[in-house]
C-alpha cells in the first residue's frame, strides 16, 4: 500500500509558474515525511513531468482555476488491445484531484478523474516524477 501523495498549491490560479510543492510519504522506518519545494528549487530533469501536471489542468478551462493539486499513485491493470477481457499486466499511473476556483462566482469544486480522465496521467516521466519526491529516504 502506498500512503504517499503530493500535494501542489497555486497561490495564484492560472498562473502555473509560482507554486508549492508538498510531498507527503513514509520513510523506510515508517516515520512520515512533508517536504516542500518552491517552483524553483524542482530538479531540471524533473521539469517536463511537472509540465505534463499543468498540461492535465489546463484542460480544466478558462473558468475553473486549479488552486490545489492531490496526486497520488495508482497501479493499474492493462488489458490485451485485441482482447479487453484478458488482463496483460499492470503499471504505475498518477491520478490528480484538483480543487478549483470559478472565475466569475468565486466557487470551488473539487475535479476527479470522473470529472476530466486526462487527470490520469499514464506518462512514465510522471510516475518518476512521484517516486523521486515520495521515496528519498526509503532505502537509507
Amino acid at each position: 500500500m502506498n500512503n504517499s501523495e503530493i500535494q501542489i498549491q497555486f497561490p495564484k490560479p492560472g498562473e502555473w509558474g509560482k507554486f508549492t510543492l508538498t510531498a507527503i510519504y513514509r520513510d523506510y522506518d515508517g516515520y512520515m515525511h512533508a517536504d516542500r519545494y518552491t517552483a524553483d528549487e524542482i530538479p531540471v530533469n524533473q521539469t517536463p513531468a511537472m509540465a505534463a501536471v499543468v498540461a492535465a489542468l489546463v484542460g480544466l478551462g478558462e473558468d475553473w482555476q486549479a488552486v490545489q493539486v492531490w496526486a497520488h499513485l495508482m497501479t493499474a491493470t492493462v488489458y490485451n488491445e485485441d482482447d479487453p477481457y484478458t488482463p496483460t499486466g499492470q503499471r504505475d499511473e498518477v491520478a490528480l484531484d484538483v480543487e478549483a476556483i470559478h472565475a466569475e462566482t468565486g466557487g470551488r469544486r473539487i475535479f476527479t478523474v470522473y470529472d476530466y480522465p486526462a487527470f490520469v496521467i499514464t506518462d512514465p516521466a510522471a510516475v518518476e516524477f512521484f517516486k523521486h519526491f515520495t521515496t528519498q529516504y526509503e532505502h537509507e
